[in-house]
This record gives structure tokens, C-alpha cells and sequence, in this order.
């Protein structure tokens, strides 16, 4: 993949967010994730899916699809899906291990419900986070062993947190690069997962090692894709408003606890 250089932060992509959303089906939103994954994985683009002229950011940037990472085969060793049926949306995180070409990649695919029903539905925009060799503590296969060893099964009703909750305990996580007074719910125990590092604890005070404590820029530009019944939480950022690098962090939240974070940041030449 050809390193891209970042530009001063844009608010490109929540231009590009759909304005209208409404709750799709399930179902749908699963077959749509599938079709992403298999485009990924063959590198064929179907034009009944995703049409040329659809809306494409990677790493912050806008692209023609057809020259996005997107068009070109992977053979993917890990997939994980999360669905929001509030916000039809999906979040998508690719792992690939291969020496030559290792990837791991974060997707959102916003969708409009064509209809009222929501059975069918068009895809509005893609925005993908691309990390590689050299960004930050990049390193698929530590990658993909850690995230294997989660649980990240699907919860009883009863014991699903409500969007708020879930939203609210990721935005207090981000919150801590420019925030001293920002307090995260913890769980106990609970794990980081930072690029290819892996950080654990059985208390708030051992998982928050190593994070900043409220004197770097702000995470801005957050969009989200949150799915209740994993109790996940999906939010794409970019580090500093006059420029930074694309960031994604995913959350499982458990009783309103943070029980796992997910980072990758395309960082390339920046500093995070």
C-alpha cells in the first residue's frame, strides 16, 4: 500500500455521514457485512453492491474505490462484525497476517433503507482505517492472537446496556487525551489492545497504564457504529483538530464497564 501523507484535519468524512437514519433490519445488515468481506477477500467489487461511484474515504482521505485496498484480494485470517441496526450502519475489522502484505484493517459501511422497511437497503459510505507495517505499534499476528483469545459473544436482552451507556463509557476512554478530569468506568478485569500490544489488569488503575493524561489533542471527527447486543461500540476519530492521524477504537462494554478496547491508528509519520 503506498503511504499516504495526512493533511491538515477535515471534517470530509462526517460530511459524507448520511443524515437521515433509521433502524434496518438485521438480517440485511448481516448479508450486507458478508458482501463487504467477500469483496475484500476476492477483491471483485459487485456494482449491485458497491458501485464505482459510491463514497469511499480511506485513512481519512477520499478515493475512487477502485483505488482503495478494497479492490485488491486479501486472504484474511480473522473477521469480526459488529451491527447497528439503529444506526444502519456496520463496523468491520479485517486481520491479515500474511509477512508481505500484513493488514489490519477497521471498516464502517453507513447504509439509507430504501423503503420503509428497511429490507432493503443502499450504501451511503465506506470509510476504512488502513494500518500496515510501520504504523503505530503494528503487528498482525499479535493482533489476531489476542483478539481470538476475547469473548465477544452476544448478551441476553436483560443484560444489554443502552446506546447511551455504551457510547457514553468509549467517549469517556477518548476523552482522556485532552481531558485530565475524564473518569472510564472500568471492568474488572479488563484488556487493551494497542496495535499489537496487549494490555491487562484486574483494576482500573493497571488498564489505564499508559495513557495520556489529558495534555495531548483532542480525538475529534468521532463517528460511531454501536451495536447493543454485544454490548460494542465502534468510533472512528482523528487525532488533533489542525491535523492527525485516522483512528479507530473499538469498546466492549459490560454492565456499563470498560471490559476491552481495540486500537488502531494509521499513523504513519505522525506523532500519537
Amino acid at each position: 500500500m503506498v503511504r499516504q501523507v495526512f493533511l491538515p484535519a477535515t471534517t470530509l468524512v462526517a460530511l459524507l455521514l448520511p443524515t437521515a437514519l433509521g433502524s434496518c433490519q438485521w438480517s440485511v445488515l448481516r448479508m450486507n457485512s458478508d458482501s463487504y468481506i467477500e469483496s475484500q477477500a476476492s477483491g471483485e467489487l459487485d456494482p449491485s453492491f458497491l458501485p464505482s461511484s459510491i463514497k469511499y474515504t480511506e485513512n481519512d482521505r477520499s478515493l475512487p474505490i477502485k483505488s482503495g485496498l478494497i479492490s485488491r484480494p486479501l486472504k484474511l485470517d480473522h473477521t469480526h462484525v459488529i451491527i447497528d441496526q439503529t444506526g444502519c450502519a456496520i463496523h468491520a475489522n479485517l486481520i491479515v497476517t500474511s509477512p508481505s502484505n500484513p493488514y489490519v484493517v477497521a471498516t464502517h459501511i453507513y447504509y439509507t433503507p430504501r423503503g420503509s422497511t428497511g429490507s432493503a437497503l443502499d450504501v451511503s459510505l465506506v470509510d476504512t482505517i488502513v494500518t500496515t507495517t510501520g504504523d503505530y505499534n503494528f503487528n498482525a499476528s499479535a493482533t489476531l492472537a489476542h483478539f481470538s483469545s476475547e469473548d465477544w459473544s452476544s448478551l441476553s436482552r436483560t443484560k444489554q446496556d443502552t446506546r447511551e451507556t455504551l457510547q457514553a463509557a468509549a467517549d469517556a476512554y477518548l476523552d482522556l487525551w485532552s481531558n485530565s478530569s475524564a473518569i472510564v468506568p472500568w471492568g474488572a478485569p479488563c484488556a487493551r489492545l494497542e496495535g499489537g500490544e496487549y494490555v491487562t489488569g484486574t483494576a482500573g488503575e493497571e488498564c489505564a497504564k499508559g495513557l495520556p493524561n489529558g495534555t495531548q489533542p483532542a480525538n475529534t471527527n468521532r463517528r460511531y457504529v454501536i451495536d447493543e447486543t454485544v454490548g460494542a461500540v465502534s468510533v472512528f476519530s482523528s487525532f488533533g483538530s489542525a491535523g492527525g492521524a485516522p483512528d479507530s477504537h473499538e469498546f466492549r462494554v459490560l454492565d456499563g464497564k470498560v471490559k476491552y478496547v481495540h486500537r488502531i491508528t494509521a499513523s504513519g509519520s505522525v506523532d500519537v
